[in-house]
């Protein structure tokens, strides 16, 4: 897949992938942590030739640009960015597509600009702010699993980032890694990439910027008496959730409660699959997708 050096109003330049007809709909994908446009590289090949297809390698990634500093990487920012993106490709309305990361930006993309720019959203294991927020101080099992956040947000580990990129704090603070799902030649080009430290700084920051809470595993499984949930709208524009059901980093239950801030919503579980629902099962993902645009265009 080409990419294109895309300048954004705010200095911020990415590298972006920019495939299908200029005057079809738009579908706009955003990749998660610790990955690339590359994570869409099924979902470009199947819709490129009736969509627009917009994959860009986010700020902190490879080519792009990377600010070092953990404020430039607020929630805010990475949101406007997509917007800003958008204006420089001359794209009014569009369908916000996220999965990790990407994901949890494309939550704030669809709440932000929903009816006015964005027209549909879909979501791909990525937690909801609201229900992640709860689990992470309710829920053993997602507590647990998101230690790894405690570790990366740790100045401490910042000299074994330095020594060896991000691959030297992946093998020190996750267990949800599975060589054996991707092939030999993604998960090359992923292990040089991470070898760039100003990236793996900028990957990291997502974390850093990041308001919510990881408390710790001995701290009570219960929320604060002054817990107050993040101020958010409700999503009113059609969202499809796709979600990978043996995901080690994000458990099922992140799925309850969709209801209640969402409509109209759609959830497709697919089984026997992992974290990186895009790629570990691009049929499954790619079929649901397909009847949701389809259902809703």
């Amino acid at each position: 897949m080409k990419q294109t050096r895309v300048k954004l109003a705010n200095g911020i330049e990415l590298d972006v992938v920019d495939e299908g007809p200029r005057d079809a709909p738009a579908l706009i994908f955003l990749h998660g942590f610790p990955e690339s446009h590359r994570t869409w590289r099924h979902q470009i090949a199947h819709y490129a030739d009736q969509y627009r297809c917009i994959a860009p390698d986010q700020r902190g990634y490879r080519g792009s640009s990377k600010p070092q500093e953990v404020e430039a990487y607020t929630p805010d920012k990475l949101i406007g960015d997509i917007f800003l993106l958008a204006d420089a490709l001359g794209i009014d309305t569009f369908t916000i597509v996220g999965h990790d990361w990407g994901g949890a930006i494309a939550w704030g993309v669809a709440v932000t600009g929903q009816h006015a720019r964005v027209t549909r959203a879909v979501i791909a294991n990525a937690p909801h702010p609201l229900v992640f927020q709860r689990l992470l101080y309710t829920n053993r099992e997602q507590r647990e699993a998101s230690q790894y956040i405690r570790a990366f947000r740790d100045p401490a580990n910042d000299a074994l980032v330095r020594e060896h990129g991000l691959t030297g704090l992946l093998q020190h603070a996750v267990n949800w890694d599975k060589p054996s799902a991707m092939e030999p030649s993604e998960r090359e080009a992923l292990l040089e990439d991470w070898k760039d430290t100003d990236a793996a700084f900028g990957m990291l920051n997502y974390y850093r910027a990041s308001p919510m809470t990881v408390p710790r595993m001995g701290e009570p499984f219960e929320l604060p008496a002054a817990y107050t949930p993040p101020s958010l709208p409700e999503l009113t524009i059609p969202t499809l959730v796709i979600w990978a059901l043996d995901d080690m980093a994000l458990p099922p239950e992140n799925l309850d409660g969709l209801d209640e801030v969402i409509e109209p919503l759609e959830i497709v579980k697919v089984p026997d699959c992992g974290h990186f629902v895009p790629w570990e099962a691009p049929t499954e993902f790619n079929s649901a997708m397909d009847a949701f645009l389809e259902r809703t265009a």
